[in-house]
């Protein structure tokens, strides 16, 4: 699919690896619509990146603000395109160490945010793609998700979040079977350890260890190599239905 021209949808793009993402896609010559929180710093972001960016602030688990979200992009030309890189982790452990049981309510929280706001973005951007006629290449849309390699690999404390990732992989290959019909492909990214601002707060030899972990390249991943690949996966009409791992190799220990 040719993004020249089109609008795509980039969602936690006020920084990371949405950010990356919204800048290449940019760069390729799409007009973008960056969507995050309102107290992230996307409208700053926006001006950043030019007239062919805009800012709305939306909660990905809140349908009504999804729904501005991509009414927007419409507004800005066939929405042809979906990266969805919104996400959070939280600690939580089956039995804490005190002995109480973990937290019903954390670990639904990061359920319903990377989760249910994953198939809450998928549907709506969906919607507006198969409404679309086919491009000359036979395609309506294309939507990237985004898990991690705690989908296989969760670490100690990382339940919800393992959890949460695990779902959007095996959500994958079933959202590509539904749309096939439409025309709309869906393939999923699982990252390793990337540097993000969230790694960004971790002590310097915390992250170095990190880095070293990864058996090649021996470093963390860089936000811009996400985005190629997401851009990729963009233009590429036979990835459909696959979630592709970019982690350098590592397989993450226990803890």
């Amino acid at each position: 699919m040719d993004i020249r021209g089109k609008a795509a949808l980039v969602t936690g793009a006020a920084s990371g690896l949405g950010r990356a993402t919204a800048e290449r896609l940019i760069e390729d010559g799409a007009h973008v619509v960056l969507v995050d929180l309102p107290t992230s710093d996307g409208e700053l972001v926006a001006k950043q990146l030019g007239d062919r960016a805009r800012f709305v602030a939306a909660d990905v688990t809140d349908s009504e603000q999804v729904a501005a979200a991509v009414s927007a992009a419409t507004e800005l030309g066939e929405l042809r395109a979906l990266v969805h890189c919104a996400g959070r982790g939280g600690p939580v452990r089956v039995v804490e160490r005190d002995g109480t049981p973990g937290s019903l309510e954390a670990f639904e929280g990061v359920i319903r945010t990377n989760l249910i706001g994953t198939f809450n973005v998928l549907r709506h951007a969906a919607a507006a793609m198969v409404a679309l006629p086919d491009l000359p290449d036979g395609e309506r849309g294309a939507c990237v998700l985004t898990a991690s390699v705690a989908a296989w690999e969760g670490q100690i404390g990382q339940l919800p979040y393992a959890a949460s990732k695990a779902g959007v992989v095996g959500m994958t290959i079933v959202a590509a079977r539904d749309l096939a019909r439409n025309h709309v492909r869906v393939c999923t990214i699982a990252p390793g350890l990337f540097d993000t601002p969230i790694l960004a707060r971790v002590p310097e030899d915390v992250r170095d260890r990190l880095a070293a972990s990864v058996p090649h390249p021996a470093r963390l991943g860089e936000a811009g190599e996400f985005a190629s690949l997401a851009a990729h996966v963009l233009s590429n009409p036979m990835l459909n239905g696959e979630t592709i791992r970019l982690d350098g190799a590592i397989r993450m220990a226990p803890r």
